[in-house]
């Protein structure tokens, strides 16, 4: 199917400009990941993307997502709720001290329950904890219907908007073939 989507590239460059939100939950845990691997950093992207469709990264080899994981500022952040995971961040040093997160998001269970505003909170504070003078993303209009809110209420501005139109499947992947959340 044809459709029209819009990708918004947001950024912030002065941590005083972050409006973070606190934290909603007493059993929360976010941690970085010691040693990213292409199986768990997988498992995350579909668990995360899957009814959103991030298709990007499917194809990949195994090959792929270990030079991912390998890169020397790349850092995998992930949220425990209770000891199981419930979101994730990937943080990506790149040149001029600008730090991408590469990916962000929530399992499906944790969507809805005030989470969203505070883990992004703790994404752009790792962000600059890294060194970086501007952190950024993206973000498209086949995203959470309150990512984009979200970003901008953390203090992040749109920097660049692009439409284009993509042919996608009529249904997103899901985190495993048949297994739609929407």
């Amino acid at each position: 199917m044809l459709i029209d989507v819009t990708t918004y590239h947001l950024e912030i460059t002065d941590p005083s400009d972050l409006r973070p939100k606190p934290n909603p939950l007493q059993d929360l845990e976010i941690k970085l990941v010691g040693q990213p691997s292409p199986e768990f950093n997988r498992f995350l992207y579909t668990a995360v993307g899957g009814d959103w469709y991030w298709v990007d990264r499917l194809s990949w080899t195994y090959r792929q997502w270990q030079e991912l994981v390998d890169r020397p500022k790349f850092q995998t952040w992930v949220a425990y709720v209770s000891g199981s995971p419930a979101g994730y961040f990937e943080l990506d040093g790149q040149p001029e001290s600008s730090v991408e997160i590469k990916s962000f998001g929530l399992l499906p269970q944790y969507i809805g329950r005030g989470l969203g505003g505070h883990f992004l909170s703790v994404a752009l504070e790792k962000g600059w904890q890294t060194g970086a003078s501007r952190v950024w993303l993206h973000t498209c209009t086949l995203d959470h219907p309150t990512a984009l809110s979200n970003y901008r209420a953390r203090g992040m501005r749109v920097f660049r908007e692009v439409t284009a139109t993509e042919d996608l499947p009529g249904t997103t992947p899901g985190p495993w073939p048949g297994a739609q959340h929407i």
